[in-house]
């Protein structure tokens, strides 16, 4: 067991599988946030600890909150794959990767524990601490890897994180907003939006996917991939606010 800065506290279950070469501290510039998508949690660290899997992670957060280090932070995990956010591509070696155990989409999906939700907190605003990560570089692989994931999903808390400042947020009134939900927008105001999207930092995969991840994350009550006034006033928000 050890203690990050006497304020964390962590197990240990490490995993082989990783980059063997060393980072440095500025190599680290983002946070990549995961879901298991497993019912079993041990089955979880078992399959992220194989060296027959080729997945891993940094950090792991069990249902009860408890932390496990599952690869140190001066080695790259393997748990981004095939990813992009801005003109970055294949976050692997830029990123400090967090699986929280929770059964996903396929499996029941549920809410986040706040016992775990807590223990991320804490363990985010370290991290981002000491590599002076920006709050809009904390993601979901979703968010890098829209075209074939779906986690953590609309189930976590984003708002909590942006209310900590580890995270992006928009300001918009929420009766305002669900006044232009659904309302379609015309040709000119599309391409707008999708260059919203651009700036953010979402690009590289297919647009109903890009959109889909968008809305995943900060419209969470329709998930419908068909960008609106709704979404674009949102993504609006994000450009003003200095995304």
């Amino acid at each position: 067991m050890s203690k990050i800065k006497r304020k964390i506290t962590f197990d240990h279950n490490y995993s082989q599988n990783f980059y063997s070469k060393k980072r440095k501290l500025k190599d680290v510039k983002f946070i990549i946030l995961h879901y298991t998508g497993m019912r079993n949690e041990l089955k979880a660290i078992k399959k992220l600890t194989s060296n027959k899997s080729n997945v891993s992670c940094n950090y792991f957060i069990r249902s009860n909150g408890r932390i496990v280090q599952v690869v140190p932070e001066e080695y790259a995990s393997w748990h981004a794959g095939i990813s992009r956010w801005k003109n970055e591509k294949y976050l692997n070696r830029s990123s400090i990767g967090i699986e929280i155990h929770n059964p996903g989409h396929h499996n029941n999906y549920i809410n986040f524990s706040k016992q775990q939700i807590n223990s991320l907190l804490n363990l985010l605003k370290f991290l981002k601490r000491k590599y002076k990560i920006k709050k809009n570089f904390i993601l979901g692989h979703s968010d890098i890897a829209p075209d074939r994931k779906k986690d953590p999903g609309e189930k976590f808390p984003w708002k909590i994180l942006s209310k900590n400042k580890l995270s992006i947020w928009h300001k918009l009134n929420v009766s305002y907003l669900v006044k232009n939900r659904g309302k379609k927008l015309n040709t000119k105001k599309n391409k707008i939006f999708n260059n919203f999207l651009k700036k953010i930092g979402y690009r590289g995969y297919k647009q109903k996917n890009l959109i889909l991840s968008f809305q995943r994350r900060f419209r969470t009550e329709l998930i419908n991939g068909i960008s609106d006034e709704e979404c674009f006033l949102i993504a609006k928000n994000l450009i003003k606010l200095g995304i």
